[in-house]
């Protein structure tokens, strides 16, 4: 008989990310986070790979990546508006941790389960940082894809790459609900 955690369950039931546009200080101090760290890296990890690690983004450093990515876009031929939008999270944010997966050379384990791994710890460190009571939100973009912009903001090696980045905070509004998925629909079962 299994030994259930009614509150663990009601939580994963509710649990919704904050938008990171809402998100403000206070920011979870070093000891905070750490704590939330340890939580996240309690992730699937087949082979014991340590595929990811982090990347933690506050202060002027936002600022200097919000240049990085004006710099960038104009280089990729992207619009302004596209630029623009892309260094909203940066101009924005007061703490984000950036996720890194790190291929590993493995003959057991492929890459793409340390893909999955990497984005598991995304995932495990949004719902660690909800469930200490912060909002949370996991965010991307074209200049998280984008080696040349990864290599000079976050110092990333080519076997690298982003998986997400982060952002933690102090939630200042409630989001309203969204439409979820239907179970029903997207669920196959096999009983023979």
């Amino acid at each position: 008989m299994p030994d259930p955690n009614p509150s663990a369950l009601n939580f994963l039931l509710h649990r919704r990310s904050r938008p990171a546009k809402t998100l403000a200080p206070p920011v979870p101090d070093s000891a905070t986070l750490t704590t939330l760290l340890t939580a996240a890296a309690r992730t699937p990890d087949h082979g014991k790979l340590e595929p990811w690690r982090f990347v933690v983004v506050q202060g002027a450093a936002f600022a200097r990546l919000s240049d990085l990515v004006a710099q960038r876009g104009a280089a990729l031929g992207h619009g302004p508006e596209d630029i623009a939008k892309a260094q909203t999270q940066y101009d924005m944010g007061h703490l984000a941790v950036v996720v890194i997966e790190v291929r590993r050379a493995s003959e057991k384990i492929p890459p793409l389960e340390q893909t999955y791994s990497a984005g598991a710890v995304c995932l495990a460190l949004v719902n660690a940082a909800l469930a200490a009571g912060w909002g949370a939100n996991w965010l991307s973009g074209w200049p998280s894809h984008d080696p040349e912009f990864c290599g000079q903001a976050f110092g990333l090696a080519p076997h690298e790459r982003v998986a997400g980045l982060i952002h933690i905070g102090t939630e200042t509004t409630v989001p309203p609900e969204r439409p979820r998925p239907d179970i029903g629909a997207l669920t196959t079962w096999l009983t023979e």
